[in-house]
């Protein structure tokens, strides 16, 4: 008699087994697909954050570069007063700096890093005080280079298809065009 059953007991027993199988490894699928999306949104304010940090950094050299006489920057500030916001800044961007260290890729944080150091050139530039427009546009140049270079990262790195924002152009066309 419990060998008639046994082909039934065998069923259930493999049916049983095949069921919760396919059931854990699908809740596992779901899990860590549910753990990547976290991680990639993570990610984005992360890279969204630092850059907002980096580029109020630059705007605030800027404007006190245009209050030492460097060109092709508008809203002149006073450096007495700037200064400590630059400071301010800086520890903001330090800040930001350590979530990317956490959450980025290698190859991201190499570029982050690469336009911090750019930035930390321009401020450099305004803080020695000398006006030198040629090391000034070479130097912003490089700042756009490096921006663009953290954004083609960056978006690789989120999986983001398609072709990075357009690369910034210093001094702007415009100023140039009206200084023809």
């Amino acid at each position: 008699m419990l060998l008639d059953q046994l082909p039934a007991l065998i069923g259930v027993v493999v049916g049983s087994t095949a069921s919760y199988a396919t059931q854990n490894l699908t809740e596992r699928r779901k899990w860590k697909r549910q753990r990547e999306e976290r991680w990639d949104e993570k990610r984005f304010e992360t890279y969204g954050r630092y850059a907002n940090a980096l580029k109020a950094q630059l705007r605030i050299a800027q404007r006190i570069g245009a209050a030492k006489g460097f060109t092709d920057v508008a809203d002149p500030a006073d450096p007495a007063e700037w200064l400590p916001l630059l400071a301010e800044a800086e520890s903001r961007r330090a800040e930001e700096w350590e979530s990317v260290l956490l959450v980025g890729d290698a190859a991201t944080i190499a570029a982050a890093r690469r336009w911090h150091e750019t930035i930390w050139t321009i401020e450099l530039l305004v803080r020695e005080g000398t006006v030198d427009n040629a090391k000034w546009t070479k130097a912003h140049q490089l700042a756009s280079a490096a921006r663009d270079a953290f954004y083609v990262s960056s978006r690789r790195d989120l999986g983001i298809a398609g072709a990075p924002p357009p690369s910034g152009e210093w001094p702007r066309p415009w100023r140039v065009e009206l200084s023809e």
